[in-house]
This record gives structure tokens, C-alpha cells and sequence, in this order.
């Protein structure tokens, strides 16, 4: 039987603003380790960055990177899940919506984030993709 995605997901997820420029919150997620940010106002969730956003779509522009935005490079939230769903369902959603990542919502709130690593260590436990999501941060 599949697991729940609340019985796998990251809690309490990051919230940023999305008028707060990108050399912020890549420090945040530096300073968090972590990959993927929730842009949001207040509890309306706006979007979802990732690091690969903050090179491709922040750095790569060419812009003063303390001038950026993070709203402005925020990939809209296509697809949510929510904690009482199950793991398969977060794979079909992954695998049709073509993403990495998921928010967890749960009332209309972002309680959690998913991602396809965390898939990978409580599905196939053998992977190449399990063992690189369980191991510990280069430093």
C-alpha cells in the first residue's frame, strides 16, 4: 500500500515574499539547505522557486542580482498534493506535470513540500536517484 505524502514530505516549508530579491533568498536557502522556496503573500501561495531558477532565471538575465525580484522568477504552482494523498498520486502528478517538486496543501495553506528524491528514497530504495536524496550536503 502507498504511504502518505505527510508521512515523507519536508514540513513547514519556506514562505518568501515575492518582492524580495534573489541574493536574499538564495542566502535563505544557503543558510536553511534546502532547494526550493514557496513564494507566497500571506497564506496565498504565488509560486515555487528552486535553485536551478536562481541561476537560470535570476543570474543567467544578467540583471543586478539585488535587483531581481523572486516573484518575478517564481514558477506558478500547476499542481499541489495534499498530506492525506498518497505517494503514487504524487508520482503521476510529477510524472504528467513533468516537475520535481509539489506543494503540500492542506486548507488552502502550504503545509509541505514533496519532491521526486523523496519519492525516490520511499519507493525505489535502490535507485541511483534514492541514494543521492539520502546522502548528506557536499560542504
Amino acid at each position: 500500500m502507498a504511504r502518505k505524502i505527510r508521512d515523507i514530505m519536508t514540513g513547514s516549508p519556506t514562505s518568501v515574499s515575492p518582492e524580495l530579491d534573489i541574493v536574499t533568498v538564495a542566502r535563505a536557502m544557503r543558510d536553511e539547505d534546502i532547494g526550493a522556496v514557496l513564494v507566497a503573500e500571506g497564506d496565498d501561495m504565488k509560486g515555487l522557486v528552486t535553485d536551478r531558477d536562481l541561476v537560470i532565471r535570476g543570474l543567467a538575465s544578467g540583471d543586478d542580482p539585488k535587483q531581481v525580484k523572486i516573484g518575478g522568477l517564481a514558477s506558478s504552482a500547476t499542481a499541489t498534493i495534499g498530506p492525506d494523498d498518497t505517494t503514487d498520486k504524487a508520482a503521476q502528478l510529477m510524472r504528467e506535470r513533468a516537475v520535481r517538486r509539489l506543494p503540500v496543501v492542506e486548507d488552502g495553506r502550504p503545509v509541505g513540500i514533496i519532491s521526486i528524491g523523496d519519492l525516490a528514497v520511499e519507493k525505489d530504495t535502490e535507485s541511483a536517484l534514492a541514494d543521492i536524496s539520502a546522502a548528506r550536503p557536499n560542504t
